[in-house]
């Protein structure tokens, strides 16, 4: 926990474990500071030096006052104003951690005490301080509202995304009037990863064009896309590159879908396309017809050579645009030297180490390499179908349809298996 990270960087054990008030006072009358900010973290301080405490000159001390569980309420209310930014953060970390759990048997008064404190904080002028409000509130149900809708209309991308995206407190209608209304990049995106999301909220996201919004509403297994609005999606999408592997990835296309996206999308998302089960033989076979039309279209193109592309990749990571759109375009053209050149230099590891992941056909270590390089799971979806040519079954799937199914400590694992030097 936060509080007892704070508690072994600041504790000097120089009190007594069992805590007398004599001691306290001690401390509280004595010139040491380190002597203080032991006293402020312990759980076992008589309530009135911490009160004091909270009001000490060192901000140290005031941090720990107010990380401290056991520090009364009117303290709390002091340091709510704190002019130190750290320590209203530490403030906003414990009291957004307390009022979930507070119910309506709580003490009347104290429970509206902390609410008005919350709400003070979801409210303050430092983004990091409303943004640890809203990572620690953004799915709880028992917070007031009122509390969640400010957050949500933020005008950072750090505090109202993880309430757009996780709250159970939004309604559609409120989610509706914020797509209708936002400025915030990004905060479309946050609100097409719900877990939940009707088809009236999917076509207000689809009425703005957000590109990446779209890619990730696209992605989402729960979102509930009307037959219409997915037209609506393909009549666009021709010239948006970004949709077009979450389109072929899209479950239960129907066939009429099917055959519009396999008009413009590239013939290694055609032959992705053409192993879905639920296509009948006429389709399949018109599918077929139109991958090798593309194979011939693309063989009459010039094409940058494999040195000219190199270069290119090159260019791209020194100028800072090596990015998801330029690498799974790479992989759905199934170029594989410009996959490996690229992860290597984003990933900061030998191209030999990615070259040993691809040849390995393994999902998990593809996943992993990706996240080092700091590209998103569709990307590394991409390279599993194109590149790898990873069997369907085999497969590392975007967990909720966009996130990295792995924990940190599981990617890397993979990471060393792969990148460790063979022999050693």
């Amino acid at each position: 926990m936060r509080f007892n990270l704070l508690k072994k960087l600041f504790s000097s054990e120089l009190l007594p474990a069992r805590l007398r008030y004599e001691d306290a006072r001690a401390v509280l009358e004595g010139p040491s500071i380190a002597a203080k900010r032991e006293l402020a973290a312990r759980s076992d301080a008589p309530p009135e030096a911490l009160y004091y405490l909270a009001s000490d000159a060192d901000a140290g001390v005031r941090s720990l006052v107010a990380a401290n569980p056991s520090t009364p309420i009117q303290a709390d209310e002091s340091l709510c104003s704190d002019t130190v930014c750290d320590v209203r953060a530490e403030l906003a970390r414990k009291i957004a951690r307390v009022v979930p759990g507070l119910s309506t048997n709580d003490l009347g008064s104290t429970r509206d005490r902390v609410l008005v404190l919350l709400e003070r904080l979801a409210l303050d002028e430092v983004a990091r301080v409303r943004q640890i409000v809203a990572e620690e509130i953004k799915s709880s149900a028992t917070v007031p509202k009122r509390i969640a809708v400010a957050l949500a209309r933020d005008v950072e991308r750090i505090v109202c995304a993880p309430v757009l995206e996780y709250s159970p407190l939004l309604s559609d209608e409120d989610l509706i009037e914020i797509v209708a209304t936002t400025r915030v990049q990004g905060a479309l995106e946050a609100i097409a990863k719900r877990r939940c999301l009707d088809g009236s909220l999917a076509d207000a996201i689809v009425a703005t064009l957000d590109i990446p919004a779209i890619a990730h509403l696209l992605t989402n297994p729960n979102a509930a896309i009307r037959d219409d609005t997915l037209d609506r999606i393909i009549s666009e999408a021709a010239s948006i590159e970004a949709w077009h592997l979450p389109l072929v990835m899209r479950p239960s296309l129907s066939l009429r879908a099917v055959r519009r996206i396999a008009i413009f999308v590239s013939r290694a998302l055609i032959d992705e396309l053409a192993m879905k089960a639920d296509l009948d033989e006429e389709t399949r076979v018109d599918l077929k017809a139109r991958a090798q039309a593309r194979i011939e279209t693309d063989a009459e193109r010039v094409t940058p050579t494999p040195g000219a592309a190199m270069v290119n990749i090159h260019r791209a990571f020194k100028a800072g645009t090596l990015n998801d759109d330029l690498v799974a375009k790479a992989a759905s053209l199934q170029q594989t030297a410009a996959v490996v050149l690229s992860l290597s230099l984003l990933a900061d590891v030998p191209q030999e180490a990615v070259t040993r992941v691809l040849e390995a056909k393994s999902g998990k270590g593809i996943a992993a390499l990706c996240w080092r390089a700091g590209l998103a799971m569709r990307t590394a979806l991409a390279i599993e179908i194109f590149v790898a040519n990873v069997p369907p079954e085999a497969r590392i799937l975007p967990r909720n349809g966009i996130d990295y199914p792995m924990d940190e400590k599981e990617m890397r694992w993979h990471l060393n298996y792969f990148t460790a030097t063979p022999g050693a």
